[in-house]
């Protein structure tokens, strides 16, 4: 087995930052109803590529290749090149200025890629994503002594989502490689206008958005939960085993949620100190195929989520069969998973503007009131790998990177680059949470070097 070690020392030697090729107009560009509904956090992303990139079709630097590409496609993709403001209200909104995105030119010294403790982010991975210190977007390039080199980026979340940051990487990618450039995206908020502003209160009182959200002024101190950031691999077998078990119907990403759900009451129930009586696990559902059944937002660039969620006694919970959960998972998400909601939600937050608000989900609190242990999962599985090419071949390893400081967990399952079906599982949990999911024999396995960069091996 190759030995995984943390990054030595990364040395950043150079930052410069990138502006669109082409002059713009200053203006600002508002956010929209459900881009406020983010807080202000950041998403990390990055690419490892095995292989040296400076030996490939053009032979220029890879940063120098990454810097131009990005130069054009932020032509189209403006916002991401500006600034977050705050307007009148003193709501956040996008000052599209043509600032530009910061980039990092760095070096892992002493380090070989295939080398890295993956599955231990804070160690390996942290270094190689950017913090973000000014506009919406930053990038580091770091090379490693074995030729290879991992590509990170670092987006304001309140500006887009995963969604949309897959269309930047696709029409960025291509730019580099020469490939034909994808459709623009589609900036326009009308698709997100509300309905009759001055009857959203009344409307939307009582709603399924009302039980989904919350004012901040009125969403209680979350718990102090200590927690660690992994990121593991799932077998496809134990995808589909997952998926028979959860019944027919349910999807691969409603048993993957049921089965961490389950987890959840393991950890509670295992616990030495004093847990939660109840659980609560939500799912992020992207609403453009619910508003739009034409197709006509599937170029468009923003948030459009929702956070349904269920909450249940870990006693309970930790009885069931994995068909019951998943039973539970599909029914509230199905519930969420409609024009009607996401237009009604527009609506509601219409009616709290100015005032901020939170999802539920991630505030972790029983029926009752009570404290809940809380997870919210996000699908990855569009993460585009094969499509993140830009001229030195496919990424031999990607994942979103979020430590983000709330004390609820956060999970993102998303394609493995491998292309044979297994996922890839980005995990931000309570310590008992991660405890439970190393212990049981299959579905979350350590995330090996060996697995990442030998694509003739098999592993079960």
């Amino acid at each position: 087995m190759v030995k995984q070690e943390r990054v030595s020392t990364v040395t950043v030697a150079a930052v410069s930052t990138v502006a669109p090729a082409l002059p713009m107009q200053e203006h600002r560009l508002p956010l929209s109803n459900l881009d406020l509904i983010l807080p202000p956090i950041d998403v990390g992303v990055f690419f490892c590529y095995d292989a040296d990139p400076a030996g490939g079709r053009s032979h220029q630097p890879v940063a120098a290749v990454l810097k131009a590409a990005l130069a054009k496609t932020l032509v189209a993709y403006y916002p991401l090149a500006g600034e977050v403001v705050a307007n009148a209200a003193g709501e956040p909104e996008l000052l599209c200025s043509g600032r530009g995105v910061d980039v990092a030119e760095a070096a892992a010294d002493g380090t070989v890629l295939r080398d890295l403790r993956l599955g231990l982010p804070d160690e390996s991975v942290e270094p190689l994503v950017p913090k973000k210190k000014a506009g919406v977007m930053s990038v580091q390039v770091t090379k490693f002594k074995c030729g290879g080199a991992v590509v990170g980026c670092t987006f304001d979340h309140r500006v887009c989502d995963a969604y949309s940051f897959n269309m930047f990487l696709v029409a960025w990618a291509a730019a580099a490689s020469g490939s034909s450039a994808p459709p623009a995206p589609c900036f326009h908020r009308s698709f997100l206008a509300p309905r009759e502003p001055a009857a959203a209160p009344l409307r939307t009182a009582g709603s399924l958005a009302d039980r989904l959200f919350v004012p901040v002024s009125r969403a209680p101190a979350l718990p102090d939960t200590a927690t660690a950031n992994r990121i593991y691999r799932v077998s496809a077998a134990d995808v589909a085993a997952l998926q028979a078990s959860a019944g027919a119907g349910r999807t691969k990403l409603e048993a993957f949620t049921a089965h961490l759900w389950g987890l959840h009451a393991k950890a509670a129930a295992a616990s030495r100190r004093q847990q939660p009586r109840s659980c609560c696990m939500g799912v992020v559902v992207d609403g453009r195929s619910r508003l739009r059944r034409d197709g006509a937002m599937g170029a468009y660039f923003g948030n459009v989520l929702t956070i349904p969620y269920g909450v249940m006694g870990t006693g309970a919970l930790g009885e069931m069969a994995l068909a019951d959960v998943a039973g539970d998972v599909h029914r509230w998400v199905a519930e969420a998973a409609t024009g009607e909601h996401f237009r009604e939600l527009v609506d509601w937050v219409e009616a709290q503007r100015p005032e901020p608000t939170v999802a539920r989900a991630y505030l972790g609190r029983g029926h009752g009131g009570e404290d809940a242990m809380a997870c919210v999962v996000s699908s990855g599985m569009r993460l585009p790998l094969g499509e993140v090419d830009f001229g030195w071949g496919r990424p031999a390893f990607a994942s979103y990177q979020f430590p983000w400081p709330g004390g609820a967990g956060y999970v993102m399952p998303m394609p493995s680059a491998r292309g044979d079906g297994d996922w890839v599982v980005y995990v931000h949990a309570a310590l008992e949470v991660v405890e439970v999911m190393e212990a049981e024999p299959t579905v979350f396995r350590a995330l090996e070097s060996s697995y990442v960069f030998d694509r003739s091996g098999e592993l079960n």
